[in-house]
């Protein structure tokens, strides 16, 4: 009798723990979507040189995972459980960007490296995002970038560099809202690195 009620259990067991699973919280997707937060300036005639970005913006090891993290307490970083990205921002940051700025220089003069063969590159463009974090209340959302633009015609001529400090308010604590303040904290980043 014994046996077989141990049998049982083993048999039920699957069952049991199956359940369980069945229990846990959606995930909720987020993205940097591709279409600018805010209307594009306008036109301000360029010097019509071609930009390279290159392919990878560096960014702190917390931005380098697939879910949304928010600052908490004096040095702790607090993952949104259930609330993930659909694309990593090492990926979609350094889209964005190339987007934002060829939106704002002028269509095909700023590329992703590698630029296609025959594009005659002038500038070179690095950028490093410092800070993307909200802060523990989830009121603004702050993000400091470094980048670096050197000219491929003289290579005498000394990189420029530029820096942002940047804090968008948040309207509310929602992660959706987050989500989209990174999304409008790049586009002014990239109006920067634009000088618009």
């Amino acid at each position: 009798m014994k046996r077989r009620a141990t049998l049982a259990s083993l048999c039920l067991a699957p069952w049991v723990l199956a359940g369980c699973a069945g229990t846990t919280e959606a995930t909720h997707w987020y993205e940097l979507r591709a279409e600018p937060p805010e209307p594009a300036p306008a036109a301000r005639p360029g010097d019509g040189t071609i930009w390279e970005m290159a392919g990878v913006v560096r960014m702190p090891g917390a931005l380098d995972r697939d879910t949304l993290v928010v600052a908490s307490g004096a040095a702790t970083l607090l993952p949104l459980v259930g609330h993930r990205w659909v694309e990593p921002l090492r990926e979609s940051i350094p889209d964005r960007l190339v987007t934002d700025l060829a939106r704002l220089r002028g269509e095909g003069l700023v590329w992703r490296a590698p630029a296609p063969a025959g594009v005659a590159v002038a500038r070179r463009l690095r950028v490093q995002i410092d800070a993307l974090i909200a802060d523990a209340a989830r009121s603004s959302l702050h993000l400091k970038a470094r980048w670096w633009l050197s000219d491929e015609r003289d290579a005498g001529t000394p990189t420029t560099m530029g820096e942002a400090d940047l804090k968008v308010a948040l309207a509310d604590s929602l992660v959706d809202t987050l989500a989209a303040a990174h999304r409008l904290a790049l586009w002014r980043l990239a109006r920067r690195i634009a000088g618009n």
